[in-house]
Protein backbone atom coordinates (compact mmCIF):
# COMPACT_ATOMS: atom_id res chain seq x y z
CA UNK A 1 0.00 0.00 0.00
CA UNK A 2 1.04 3.50 -1.16
CA UNK A 3 0.89 5.87 1.75
CA UNK A 4 0.98 9.34 1.41
CA UNK A 5 4.47 9.68 3.00
CA UNK A 6 6.24 8.16 0.36
CA UNK A 7 5.02 10.16 -2.28
CA UNK A 8 5.52 13.11 -3.47
CA UNK A 9 4.75 16.81 -2.16
CA UNK A 10 1.58 18.43 -3.94
CA UNK A 11 1.97 21.85 -4.56
CA UNK A 12 -1.66 22.77 -5.03
CA UNK A 13 -3.76 20.62 -3.01
CA UNK A 14 -7.12 22.23 -4.03
CA UNK A 15 -6.79 20.14 -7.38
CA UNK A 16 -6.09 16.37 -5.95
CA UNK A 17 -3.77 13.92 -6.10
CA UNK A 18 -4.96 12.57 -9.83
CA UNK A 19 -4.41 16.44 -11.19
CA UNK A 20 -0.96 16.51 -9.69
CA UNK A 21 0.07 12.94 -10.97
CA UNK A 22 -1.29 13.97 -14.67
CA UNK A 23 1.20 17.06 -14.48
CA UNK A 24 4.09 14.80 -13.14
CA UNK A 25 3.65 13.04 -16.49
CA UNK A 26 3.10 15.83 -18.68
CA UNK A 27 6.72 16.88 -17.68
CA UNK A 28 7.62 13.38 -18.95
CA UNK A 29 6.73 14.15 -22.55
CA UNK A 30 8.90 14.96 -24.95
CA UNK A 31 7.02 16.12 -28.09
CA UNK A 32 6.62 20.18 -27.78
CA UNK A 33 3.68 19.88 -29.54
CA UNK A 34 1.72 16.90 -27.75
CA UNK A 35 2.96 18.47 -24.51
CA UNK A 36 1.06 21.95 -25.19
CA UNK A 37 -1.95 19.63 -26.23
CA UNK A 38 -1.94 17.57 -22.49
CA UNK A 39 -1.48 20.80 -20.90
CA UNK A 40 -4.51 22.64 -22.74
CA UNK A 41 -6.64 19.15 -21.35
CA UNK A 42 -5.49 19.59 -18.05
CA UNK A 43 -6.17 23.58 -17.93
CA UNK A 44 -9.97 22.26 -18.76
CA UNK A 45 -9.73 19.74 -16.15
CA UNK A 46 -8.56 22.28 -13.83
CA UNK A 47 -11.35 24.69 -14.75
CA UNK A 48 -13.80 21.84 -14.00
CA UNK A 49 -12.82 21.23 -10.89
CA UNK A 50 -13.26 24.50 -9.85
CA UNK A 51 -16.05 26.43 -11.10
CA UNK A 52 -15.86 29.31 -9.04
CA UNK A 53 -12.44 30.54 -10.82
CA UNK A 54 -14.97 31.19 -14.28
CA UNK A 55 -16.22 34.23 -12.25
CA UNK A 56 -13.03 35.80 -12.16
CA UNK A 57 -12.07 37.95 -15.09
CA UNK A 58 -9.03 36.34 -17.50
CA UNK A 59 -9.42 33.26 -15.55
CA UNK A 60 -7.37 31.29 -18.00
CA UNK A 61 -4.78 33.18 -16.97
CA UNK A 62 -4.99 32.25 -13.53
CA UNK A 63 -5.07 28.29 -14.06
CA UNK A 64 -1.82 28.55 -16.33
CA UNK A 65 -0.47 30.29 -13.55
CA UNK A 66 -1.68 27.44 -11.13
CA UNK A 67 -0.25 25.15 -13.63
CA UNK A 68 3.35 26.50 -14.02
CA UNK A 69 3.11 26.59 -9.86
CA UNK A 70 2.45 22.76 -10.07
CA UNK A 71 5.30 21.86 -12.06
CA UNK A 72 7.36 24.27 -10.04
CA UNK A 73 8.05 26.50 -12.35
CA UNK A 74 9.63 23.67 -14.80
CA UNK A 75 6.83 23.91 -17.57
CA UNK A 76 8.72 24.38 -20.78
CA UNK A 77 5.46 24.60 -23.51
CA UNK A 78 4.44 27.61 -25.99
CA UNK A 79 1.34 29.18 -23.33
CA UNK A 80 -0.52 31.86 -24.31
CA UNK A 81 0.44 33.27 -20.91
CA UNK A 82 4.19 34.05 -19.99
CA UNK A 83 5.27 31.88 -17.35
CA UNK A 84 5.43 34.04 -13.79
CA UNK A 85 8.51 34.06 -11.75
CA UNK A 86 8.11 32.78 -7.91
CA UNK A 87 9.19 35.76 -6.44
CA UNK A 88 6.34 37.44 -7.84
CA UNK A 89 3.76 34.32 -6.98
CA UNK A 90 5.40 34.00 -3.46
CA UNK A 91 6.14 37.78 -2.62
CA UNK A 92 4.67 38.62 1.00
CA UNK A 93 2.41 41.73 1.09
CA UNK A 94 3.53 44.34 2.45
CA UNK A 95 2.96 45.06 6.08
CA UNK A 96 -0.36 47.39 7.23
CA UNK A 97 0.95 50.84 9.55
CA UNK A 98 -1.64 50.18 12.41
CA UNK A 99 -1.58 53.04 15.03
CA UNK A 100 0.55 52.71 17.91
CA UNK A 101 -0.59 55.71 19.50
CA UNK A 102 -2.97 55.37 22.81
CA UNK A 103 -6.58 56.27 23.07
CA UNK A 104 -6.71 58.45 26.24
CA UNK A 105 -10.51 58.09 26.43
CA UNK A 106 -11.66 54.63 25.32
CA UNK A 107 -15.14 55.10 26.24
CA UNK A 108 -15.62 57.86 24.04
CA UNK A 109 -13.50 56.41 20.88
CA UNK A 110 -10.94 57.43 19.30
CA UNK A 111 -11.95 59.92 17.08
CA UNK A 112 -12.66 62.16 19.76
CA UNK A 113 -9.42 63.39 20.21
CA UNK A 114 -9.61 64.61 16.16
CA UNK A 115 -12.95 66.56 16.94
CA UNK A 116 -11.75 68.21 20.17
CA UNK A 117 -8.43 69.44 17.98
CA UNK A 118 -10.93 70.67 14.86
CA UNK A 119 -13.00 72.66 18.03
CA UNK A 120 -9.81 74.11 19.33
CA UNK A 121 -8.01 75.31 15.90
CA UNK A 122 -10.96 77.30 15.29
CA UNK A 123 -11.21 80.98 15.28
CA UNK A 124 -13.92 82.01 14.68
CA UNK A 125 -15.98 81.80 18.10
CA UNK A 126 -19.84 81.25 16.34
CA UNK A 127 -17.80 77.99 14.48
CA UNK A 128 -15.55 76.92 17.50
CA UNK A 129 -19.26 77.21 19.88
CA UNK A 130 -21.06 74.76 16.95
CA UNK A 131 -18.24 72.66 17.06
CA UNK A 132 -18.56 72.55 20.90
CA UNK A 133 -22.15 71.84 20.88
CA UNK A 134 -20.95 69.07 17.99
CA UNK A 135 -18.60 67.56 20.21
CA UNK A 136 -21.00 66.86 22.67
CA UNK A 137 -23.71 65.13 21.35
CA UNK A 138 -20.63 62.85 19.96
CA UNK A 139 -19.90 62.47 23.24
CA UNK A 140 -23.35 61.59 24.39
CA UNK A 141 -23.74 59.16 21.84
CA UNK A 142 -20.37 57.27 22.98
CA UNK A 143 -21.86 57.06 26.50
CA UNK A 144 -25.02 55.81 25.66
CA UNK A 145 -23.18 52.85 23.25
CA UNK A 146 -20.57 51.96 25.73
CA UNK A 147 -22.58 52.11 29.27
CA UNK A 148 -26.12 51.42 27.68
CA UNK A 149 -27.48 54.21 30.00
CA UNK A 150 -29.30 58.15 29.90
CA UNK A 151 -26.38 60.45 30.89
CA UNK A 152 -26.99 63.69 31.81
CA UNK A 153 -26.25 67.32 29.85
CA UNK A 154 -24.40 68.58 32.87
CA UNK A 155 -21.91 65.51 33.04
CA UNK A 156 -20.93 65.88 29.56
CA UNK A 157 -20.04 69.66 30.03
CA UNK A 158 -17.95 68.95 33.12
CA UNK A 159 -16.08 66.31 30.97
CA UNK A 160 -15.77 68.48 28.41
CA UNK A 161 -14.68 71.61 30.04
CA UNK A 162 -11.59 68.61 31.31
CA UNK A 163 -10.81 68.01 28.28
CA UNK A 164 -10.42 70.96 26.93
CA UNK A 165 -8.68 72.63 29.88
CA UNK A 166 -11.43 75.03 30.35
CA UNK A 167 -11.54 76.33 26.96
CA UNK A 168 -14.51 74.38 25.46
CA UNK A 169 -18.38 75.49 27.28
CA UNK A 170 -20.58 73.12 26.17
CA UNK A 171 -24.15 74.50 26.62
CA UNK A 172 -26.68 72.22 28.41
CA UNK A 173 -30.01 71.56 26.39
CA UNK A 174 -30.77 70.79 22.59
CA UNK A 175 -31.09 66.91 21.85
CA UNK A 176 -31.19 64.41 23.90
CA UNK A 177 -29.55 61.00 24.15
CA UNK A 178 -31.50 58.57 26.37
CA UNK A 179 -31.05 54.30 26.12
CA UNK A 180 -34.83 53.02 26.82
CA UNK A 181 -35.20 49.00 26.97
CA UNK A 182 -38.68 49.30 26.32
CA UNK A 183 -38.19 49.91 22.49
CA UNK A 184 -36.42 46.34 22.52
CA UNK A 185 -39.78 44.33 23.68
CA UNK A 186 -43.02 44.56 21.39
CA UNK A 187 -45.70 46.03 22.77
CA UNK A 188 -48.71 44.38 22.82
CA UNK A 189 -51.82 45.73 21.26
CA UNK A 190 -54.34 47.58 24.05
CA UNK A 191 -57.75 46.00 23.90
CA UNK A 192 -60.58 47.74 25.82
CA UNK A 193 -62.90 44.64 24.68
CA UNK A 194 -62.21 42.83 28.19
CA UNK A 195 -65.35 43.69 29.81
CA UNK A 196 -67.52 44.04 26.64
CA UNK A 197 -67.18 41.15 24.87
CA UNK A 198 -69.56 39.78 22.06
CA UNK A 199 -70.78 35.84 22.58
CA UNK A 200 -72.33 34.52 20.57
CA UNK A 201 -76.42 34.71 20.14
CA UNK A 202 -76.21 37.48 22.77
CA UNK A 203 -75.81 41.10 21.62
CA UNK A 204 -75.92 42.18 25.25
CA UNK A 205 -73.00 43.18 27.74
CA UNK A 206 -72.56 40.10 31.00
CA UNK A 207 -71.10 41.23 34.33
CA UNK A 208 -69.77 38.83 36.26
CA UNK A 209 -69.39 38.48 40.54
CA UNK A 210 -70.31 42.42 41.04
CA UNK A 211 -73.16 44.80 40.71
CA UNK A 212 -74.42 45.77 37.18
CA UNK A 213 -72.81 48.99 35.91
CA UNK A 214 -74.66 48.70 32.80
CA UNK A 215 -77.63 51.15 32.16
CA UNK A 216 -79.20 49.10 29.79
CA UNK A 217 -79.02 45.46 31.61
CA UNK A 218 -82.45 44.02 29.78
CA UNK A 219 -81.03 44.42 26.22
CA UNK A 220 -83.09 41.69 23.95
CA UNK A 221 -81.22 38.55 23.27
CA UNK A 222 -78.55 39.47 26.03
CA UNK A 223 -76.84 37.65 28.25
CA UNK A 224 -78.45 37.92 31.84
CA UNK A 225 -76.29 39.77 35.12
CA UNK A 226 -74.69 36.65 37.10
CA UNK A 227 -73.56 37.44 40.63
CA UNK A 228 -75.76 40.60 41.18
CA UNK A 229 -79.01 41.44 42.95
CA UNK A 230 -80.59 40.89 39.84
CA UNK A 231 -80.65 37.37 39.75
CA UNK A 232 -84.18 36.11 38.90
CA UNK A 233 -84.33 32.64 40.69
CA UNK A 234 -87.70 31.95 39.63
CA UNK A 235 -87.43 31.27 35.61
CA UNK A 236 -90.42 31.14 33.42
CA UNK A 237 -90.89 28.38 30.82
CA UNK A 238 -92.63 27.74 28.23
CA UNK A 239 -96.14 25.59 28.84
CA UNK A 240 -96.14 22.03 27.46
CA UNK A 241 -99.23 21.52 25.69
CA UNK A 242 -98.91 17.55 26.25
CA UNK A 243 -99.66 18.12 29.64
Amino acid sequence: MEYNTVRTKMLMPEYGRNVQRMVEYLGTIEDRARRLRNAEAIIELMGTLNPHLKTIEDYKHKLWDHLYQMTDFKLDVDAPYPAPAPETVFARPTVLPYPQHEVKNRHLGRNLDGLLQKALDEKDEEKRQGLTQAVGYYMKLAYTNWHKEPVHDDMIKNELSVLSNGELQYETGGYRVHFDLRTNFKQRPNNNNNNNRNYKGGGGNRNFGGNNTNSNNNSSGGGGSYGNNNYNKNRKFKNNKNK
